[in-house]
């Protein structure tokens, strides 16, 4: 499948914000999945990649002048292998045994992943714990804030995308298995759904496997990754920092469409 991507972001701010700057993750990279076909972002300045201590590709805007908005934007074409449902990378995963703030396993959530799994540490016993974290956590946008805990979210039986990998994070790394969070965006024929999105890869059999609680998918065949992290916090696609600026409203646009795949033909001679 092709993806065609368009995302712009847009920040305003009640007074004028004196200094900034944006961390963005808004650039895949190619793997066993995806493979980049065009890519570019629109900045109010050039920017140098680097890649950071997950092997993301990072862009940091400053901003040194004064500025009352900053428009971030994304766009262009990936083609994602359908097929594949397992990533194999040469770094170790055990860094993503460790637990963070938003990913701490409290004594509920180690309880309900131990009665959900059992014994059971391989790809059957973790797709169960999505179908049993879908169930536990209504999806309900609104519901908690960004910096919400796993914890905090499980206890109110709601949240979003976020909360849902950081669940499956908290439950899978107390279970002794390298998890991840996994930010990026996803293709869906509903155009109510938000097409940035979040999901979690667990690694096992030597190789990173999907799972998406939110709507509880276990292969990524419409899932374009941007990055990966311990948490959202790690991964997310735009974070930033500002001196002044007072109250921020912030705006996201994002179009996600499948772009038919070039057929190439062969003449026989």
């Amino acid at each position: 499948m092709r993806l065609s991507i368009s995302h712009e972001t847009t920040y305003h701010y009640e007074d004028q914000v004196r200094a900034s700057i944006q961390y963005l993750r808004l650039t895949p990279h190619d793997s066993e999945r995806q493979h980049v076909l065009s890519w570019q972002l629109d900045l109010p300045r050039p920017v140098r990649a680097q890649l950071d201590p997950f092997g993301n590709i990072l862009h940091v805007l400053t901003m040194d002048e004064p500025h009352e908005a900053i428009i971030i934007g994304a766009r262009g074409q990936v083609d994602i292998d359908e097929l594949r449902e397992a990533e194999h990378e040469s770094q170790s995963a055990l860094p993503f045994l460790r637990f963070t703030r938003l990913t701490e396993a409290d004594e509920a959530l180690r309880a309900f992943a131990e009665k959900t799994c059992k014994t059971r540490r391989d790809r059957t016993a973790l797709i169960d714990l999505m179908h049993g974290l879908n169930s536990q956590m209504t999806y309900t946008p609104g519901s908690t804030e960004v910096d919400t805990s796993a914890a905090q979210a499980f206890a109110g039986r709601s949240g979003v995308c976020q909360d849902h990998t950081h669940a499956f994070l908290a439950c899978a790394r107390s279970l002794g298995v390298p998890s991840r969070y996994v930010s990026g965006y996803l293709y869906s024929e509903n155009s109510e759904h938000l097409a940035s999105h979040a999901w979690a890869e667990a690694w096992l059999d030597d190789a990173w496997y999907s799972f998406d609680v939110t709507n509880e998918l276990a292969r990524p065949e419409r899932h374009l990754k941007l990055a990966v992290g311990l948490d959202y916090l790690d991964a997310c696609p735009v974070r930033g920092m500002r001196r002044g600026g007072g109250c921020e409203q912030m705006h996201a646009k994002v179009l996600v469409s499948p772009t038919p795949t070039p057929v190439i033909s062969v003449q026989q001679q």
